[in-house]
């Protein structure tokens, strides 16, 4: 059986491949890798771009380790294969809710929190800054639940190079409203005015139109209510037709006369109006992708976003490239696990994306250079060229990560090439 992943960019054809259903099948399957040589990873539903999961020995698939397992006084623990969505669903249920998390919700809990999703918020991290305790099989074949020290830090956002999650408990608060407000808003008039958009704001999160001087900026902040949720002519408007369906056919035709582009992308930008609602938490921030593409992201220190960002634009501009893809820039405090892209700084995040058939590894390499040459991070489930030479460079905590790693799988069970690349053989 071949996996691929969701962009289809990255798949393999393991020696096996599994579904347990426990921590017990999780560690039976480790210690038979272990017996015969082989390696083995868990893979998530595919949302990275990256190899970071895959594996050629025994592949485990998630989807029958799923649920809520126990629930107490501000905390929730669920299975490790369990959708985000569901979660979500789940807490909603039970009047609860994640204080933050990424945009997409199709990804599991731990493949989202091992390759550090993150979302936007002035105050709030992302899903592994919530995550008060972890249940994984170590290399070893034992099942370890951890909350605190090195292990907790280091395997919270751990690329599964530490051990295979098999449950996840996150701090949970009240279920919540938001309220959501989305402006048309001049590029440059953001340029001008980043601190206060992100001051002023819980959650922003805004898209720039390359070939443009137009940005769709989302401001998301709590709200006391009545909920007043966008009607279902306006969701789908929204939604599916302007955001997936009419997107998806500009991107289309942009790829057959890439020329057109730019045209295609002042049309998208005049027809972008005002619109704001109110509704639960998880509705407001979290979004559907329907139109296929592939991405690189890299967390930046904050205070340097306005310069990443003239930067790009100016790069896009005397390219000659046709960028179909808005420029996504979302932002989060310091974190303190580890491996997080924001470990230690307030962050500012710019993605890149591609439409999947018409891929531009120059335009990626490009604004690398750009990222890279202002300490970047790149997001550990999408592109980037980026080593271990280079990573160790700017995480300050990646020598005692790799020397835990070391200690913990000295024999390199849940390597693959990918972590060959980030975190050295």
């Amino acid at each position: 059986m071949t996996f691929r992943n969701w962009a289809g960019n990255q798949s393999v054809t393991p020696a096996e491949v599994r579904a347990p259903a426990s921590a017990d099948e999780v560690a039976a399957a480790v210690r038979d890798a272990g017996t015969t040589g082989r390696r083995v990873r868990m893979v998530g539903t595919g949302h990275s771009f990256t190899g970071v999961a895959l594996t050629d020995g025994i592949l485990l698939r998630p989807h029958a380790l799923t649920g809520v397992l126990a629930t107490g006084d501000g905390w929730v623990k669920a299975a490790a294969g369990m959708p985000v969505s569901r979660l979500n669903e789940e807490l909603d249920r039970r009047g609860l809710a994640l204080a933050n998390m990424g945009d997409i919700a199709d990804q599991t809990l731990a493949g989202a929190i091992q390759t550090g999703t993150h979302g936007t918020g002035r105050a709030i991290g992302g899903l592994a800054d919530q995550v008060v305790e972890l249940e994984l099989v170590l290399a070893d074949g034992t099942v370890t639940t951890v909350s605190e020290g090195p292990l907790f830090d280091a395997a919270r956002v751990g690329l599964g190079a530490l051990g295979i999650l098999t449950a996840v408990t996150f701090r949970v608060e009240p279920a919540f409203l938001l309220h959501n407000q989305r402006d048309p808003m001049p590029f440059s008039q953001i340029l001008g005015s980043l601190d206060a958009l992100h001051g002023e704001n819980e959650h922003v999160d805004f898209f720039w139109l390359p070939h443009t001087d137009t940005c769709l900026v989302k401001r998301n902040n709590r709200s006391a209510g009545p909920a007043r949720p966008a009607g279902a002519f306006k969701h789908w408007l929204d939604a599916i037709f302007l955001e997936n369906t009419l997107f998806g056919a500009a991107c289309a035709l942009g790829a057959r006369a890439p020329a057109m582009i730019p045209r295609i992308n002042r049309i998208s930008g005049s027809l972008l109006s005002a619109s704001e609602s109110i509704d639960a938490s998880y509705k407001i921030l979290t979004t559907v992708r329907n139109v296929r593409f592939l991405e690189m992201e890299y967390a930046i220190p904050r205070e340097r976003l306005g310069e990443a960002l003239r930067a790009t634009r100016d790069l896009i501009e005397r390219s000659g490239w046709a960028i179909s893809f808005p420029v996504e820039v979302r932002v989060t405090p310091p974190s303190d696990a580890w491996l997080s892209t924001a470990y230690g700084r307030d962050s500012a995040y710019i993605a890149c994306h591609i439409y999947r058939p018409t891929p531009n590894p120059d335009y990626f390499a490009a604004v690398e250079e750009i990222m890279t040459g202002l300490g970047g991070r790149p997001h550990w489930g999408k592109l980037h060229t980026r080593d271990a030479a280079y990573l160790a460079t700017v995480y300050p905590r990646f020598s005692e990560f790799v020397a835990l790693r070391d200690k913990l799988d000295p024999q390199r069970l849940f390597a693959n090439d990918y972590l060959d690349t980030v975190l050295g053989a």
